[in-house]
């Protein structure tokens, strides 16, 4: 595979259609060129020979011009008249139709019809309805103008070589198609699950909808950065992003290790929830393991910053248990989401929290306390929500400190 993106093109960084493009210029000039010493039977063989060792090197260029100057968009007519004149004289030279030379045009369509934009779909049929048709006429018409073989043995061996070519040639083309399309399929199939849960994906690609859940037992977490525009604004807006890109990206790790369902990034607010889509009868404990790492990843960013004399980030992080409503939103840019009190509970305990500490709500602690250390803060005011009975988590319990397995 890595021999094919070498002379295709890294499959990361280019498209579908110039992969194909310099797939099949390469393929058709080595096969050209390897193809010109095997003409030396017929008759005018040196004129054969050049013709195909000409197109060749044509193709070649062609491919030169793709692959390193990104011209592709600009080659394909270049690419179908030279492949079109190619077989034209090929026709002439060997014998037309008698010879085999039609059997040609049928991997030539099939290759512009792979290269083309869709607009120029009816030129390119238009083109080769017209080339196909003139040579049959002119063969029909004029055999005179075809260089016609001595022998009938002669026939037979240039025959079973062009045929046998095809084919060969159609296989390439083939596993040069599969090949692409594969390297695109997990593309898709890798960006898509950057945005949904695998199963949410699934049911996505098979039924076209996902029907929306009820999760009556879930634990959602959720941080947001602390003096955000303080800091945004001693920053350029590239080096903003970049930092928060590296917080975020560390955060995806961490959270993915704990077998946590990454929800979304609101500016500087991060969301996920333990627990769904998949069943997690632990999703208290996963949760709260989950933001103690992230708490340890925060304060060790922190003390590197500093140590740089450079803005401190810090953050706040709330966790609360219970049930929520999750599906699809949106049908062109489309969104996992979750919703019910549960959320917005967590976002409130997140607000109301102590900063780089993991705050939890009272039915968070009651699923968690037998495994970590907590401390009560009493009943805290929160918005829109009343006093409210909170707990900061400080790390496991000893006996479970050696052996996480354990929890």
């Amino acid at each position: 595979m890595k021999i094919f993106e070498r002379f295709a093109g890294d499959p990361k960084f280019t498209s579908l259609e110039f992969r194909l493009f310099n797939s099949i210029t390469f393929v058709n000039a080595v096969l050209n060129i390897l193809g010109s010493f095997f003409v030396f039977h017929l008759p005018n063989s040196w004129t054969i020979f050049a013709i195909t060792f000409g197109s060749g090197l044509i193709f070649l260029m062609l491919y030169y011009l793709s692959r390193f100057k990104n011209l592709t968009k600009k080659l394909f007519w270049p690419f179908s008249i030279t492949l079109l004149t190619y077989l034209s004289i090929n026709w002439f030279t060997n014998s037309g139709s008698t010879g085999g030379a039609h059997y040609y045009i049928i991997p030539a369509l099939v290759i512009a019809t792979i290269l083309l934009e869709n607009h120029q779909i009816v030129a390119v049929y238009l083109v080769f309805l017209a080339v196909i048709s003139g040579l049959f006429y002119i063969e029909y018409f004029h055999p005179e103008l075809m260089i016609q073989y001595s022998s009938r043995e002669e026939r037979y061996i240039d025959v079973y070589l062009n045929y046998s070519f095809v084919l060969i040639l159609n296989g390439i083309l083939i596993f040069i198609l599969v090949q692409n399309l594969n390297v695109e399929r997990k593309k898709s199939e890798s960006l898509l699950l950057n945005i949904l849960p695998e199963s949410i994906a699934d049911e996505l690609k098979k039924y076209n909808f996902v029907k929306p859940a009820s999760h009556t037992s879930v634990s959602v977490l959720f941080c947001d950065m602390v003096g955000f525009t303080k800091i945004a604004e001693s920053m350029s807006p590239s080096e903003l992003i970049s930092e928060l890109d590296y917080i975020f990206t560390n955060f995806d790790r961490i959270v993915k290790k704990h077998k946590i369902e990454k929800i979304k990034t609101i500016g500087d607010s991060y969301m996920a929830v333990a627990g769904l889509p998949n069943k997690l009868q632990a999703h208290a404990i996963y949760a709260v393991l989950c933001a103690l790492d992230l708490v340890k990843f925060m304060e060790e960013f922190r003390i590197d910053r500093k140590k740089n004399n450079r803005p401190c980030w810090e953050f706040r992080l709330g966790i609360h248990s219970g049930d929520v409503v999750a599906g699809v939103v949106g049908k062109d840019k489309f969104a996992y989401d979750i919703w019910g009190d549960t959320v917005n509970t967590a976002s409130r305990l997140e607000s109301s929290g102590v900063i780089g500490k993991v705050n939890v709500s009272k039915t968070t602690y009651d699923l968690v306390h037998e495994y970590f250390e907590c401390e009560s803060r009493g009943k805290i005011d929160a918005k829109n929500k009343g006093p409210m009975e909170m707990f900061l988590v400080h790390g496991l319990k000893n006996k479970y400190i050696n052996n996480i397995k354990d929890v």
